[in-house]
């Protein structure tokens, strides 16, 4: 794409933001339009306009298929219900990460991260409770955990939309979800969509975008523009020239290979995302109804694309062994974010403004994030757009951090013996905090205290499942008492009888999608007839 170098006069500083221009679409895109488009006011004296330019030339990565349990409130905030959504996304449910093979690789190596959080006590009584009781910590302080290993649905149908009796997520597919998103925000939200492909950014003097110029539709102007183009990041990376910062130094992984395989109409739909690791990486397993999304993660440093694929093929074949194998998708990422987000009227969001590793799923739930924290502190005119991208660029390098040191943690309690493994336990890649928490954790539990923001991206629940479940120990005792451990103790016990009474009571998750899917076809029968 070439960039003009064409000046305009300096732009009115007071004018106000009323027009949001998208260049790209995807997940990121269409999520970025839906909300915005749902939190206009339609009563402003002059509302809000909402334009998504979609290249045809350009095709979606449309690997994501994992979302945090923001996507429920998120679905409900844009106006689509959990029935449409579910069915037109091929989706199930999502209520945590497996993980199995990542401390020893033994064959009962295995622990769970569930959405729901620990019974509520003291961490420290909690973990006390969580040692003495013998069981592995999810499955002593979650009723999530015998949950999951039935491959059980987190609500029963005759709930609203949204709500649980545990919290949870989804698994989806990626292009059905661009696509509902897309069909919503047109239909329903009033966004101007283009299909058409951006040739041009011109500027004004001051360094604002004033308009993006298209091949067939001239130019687009606007007040502010949001770069989802993904890696090619063409207006903050390419017409600004936003420089990144590289986290290769502390995860390793750059490339992966991807499959999808059909599955039978009967099988059982796994509740959580299943993460096998494997001698340099790991391998994720995402369950739908209609076929399972795998793929192999791996650092190119430590296994060539060959061996990578001979891994996969294993594990298929271990999984699947009567299924045929398709041909496999390579991908190649860094791990890295812009060192800036928001620059100017550019604000990136998406693959534009960074990728992680999907260990933990953070892509979709920072395209969110990032939206929400727009609309939540949104510039009313220019004037006030520098100190609300200053904020915005503060915080959310603030949350890739501690992304960052949240996947380091997975790696860096691993006893595994391969070079990858002990490359990751190299204190010369652990991030500094990281390895300060470390040393506080050997005599108290994360808590609150270690995550002081407001929001934060993984509470300190999400570090005790991790943590624990790699077989750091408990906390050494000391003599000051936190709380009633007594308390803790009896919660261990509620915790059981709480996971066998929702076993009891919730469906298989095949059984709950297969009955909203007929239930929708007879409905739609009747309708006709």
């Amino acid at each position: 794409m070439t960039v003009s170098d064409m000046q305009t006069d300096g732009l009115d500083m007071d004018r106000a933001i009323t027009s949001i221009v998208i260049v790209g679409g995807g997940t990121a895109g269409w999520l970025a339009a839906c909300l915005i488009a749902a939190r206009a006011d339609r009563d402003a004296e002059r509302p809000l306009q909402v334009t998504l330019i979609e290249s045809p030339d350009v095709a979606t990565i449309g690997v994501g298929e994992g979302t945090w349990p923001t996507m429920r409130r998120t679905l409900e905030r844009i106006g689509i219900s959990e029935t449409e959504f579910l069915l037109a996304c091929d989706a199930a449910f999502k209520q945590g990460s497996r993980f199995d093979g990542w401390r020893t690789g033994a064959p009962d190596d295995r622990y769970l991260h569930p959405f729901t959080t620990p019974a509520d006590a003291a961490p420290r009584d909690l973990a006390s409770a969580w040692s003495d009781s013998g069981l592995a910590f999810a499955e002593a302080l979650c009723a999530q955990h015998a949950v999951c290993s039935q491959d059980l649905a987190p609500r029963q149908r005759a709930m609203p939309d949204y709500a649980g009796t545990l919290n949870y997520a989804y698994h989806l597919d990626a292009g059905k979800f661009a696509a509902l998103l897309a069909r919503h925000a047109t239909e329903r939200l009033g966004v101007r969509h283009l299909r058409d492909h951006v040739v041009g950014v011109d500027g004004a003097a001051d360094g604002d975008i004033t308009a993006v110029r298209t091949r067939a539709s001239g130019r687009i102007e606007g007040d502010l523009f949001l770069d989802c183009t993904g890696h090619a990041a063409l207006l903050i990376g390419e017409h600004y020239g936003v420089g990144t910062i590289d986290r290769g130094r502390e995860l390793f992984n750059d490339r992966a290979l991807a499959v999808q395989l059909p599955v039978a109409a009967d099988s059982a739909i796994a509740s959580q995302t299943n993460a096998t690791a494997h001698a340099a990486g790991w391998i994720w397993d995402i369950g739908l109804p209609a076929r399972r999304g795998i793929g192999c993660v791996y650092s190119s440093a430590h296994l060539d694309d060959d061996a990578a694929a001979d891994t996969l093929t294993r594990y298929l074949r271990a999984t699947a062994p009567d299924a045929p194998l398709p041909d496999f998708r390579p991908l190649r990422f860094q791990s890295r974010h812009r060192n800036r987000f928001w620059h100017r009227n550019c604000l990136a969001i998406g693959l534009s403004a960074g990728f992680l590793e999907p260990l933990e799923a953070s892509a979709i739930v920072l395209v969110e994030l990032s939206v929400d924290a727009l609309l939540d502190n949104f510039p009313a005119t220019r004037r006030t757009m520098d100190l609300h991208a200053a904020r915005f660029n503060t915080l959310f390098r603030y949350r890739w951090d501690r992304i960052v040191e949240f996947l380091k943690l997975h790696y860096v309690l691993s006893q595994r013996d391969e070079p990858y493994w002990r490359d990751h336990r190299d204190p010369g890649s652990i991030p500094p905090r990281l390895a300060e928490l470390l040393q506080l954790w050997a005599d108290q539990p994360p808590s609150h205290a270690d995550f002081p923001m407001v929001d934060e991206i993984f509470p300190a629940a999400s570090y005790q499942y991790v943590l624990y479940g790699m077989g750091f120990p408990a906390p050494r005792r000391t003599p000051v008492r936190t709380g009633t451990r007594g308390a803790a103790d009896m919660l261990v016990q509620q915790v059981d009888r709480h996971g066998r009474m929702l076993a009891a009571a919730l469906p298989t998750n095949r059984a709950y999608l297969d009955a909203l899917r007929h239930a929708m076809t007879s409905a739609t029968m009747e309708t006709r007839a």
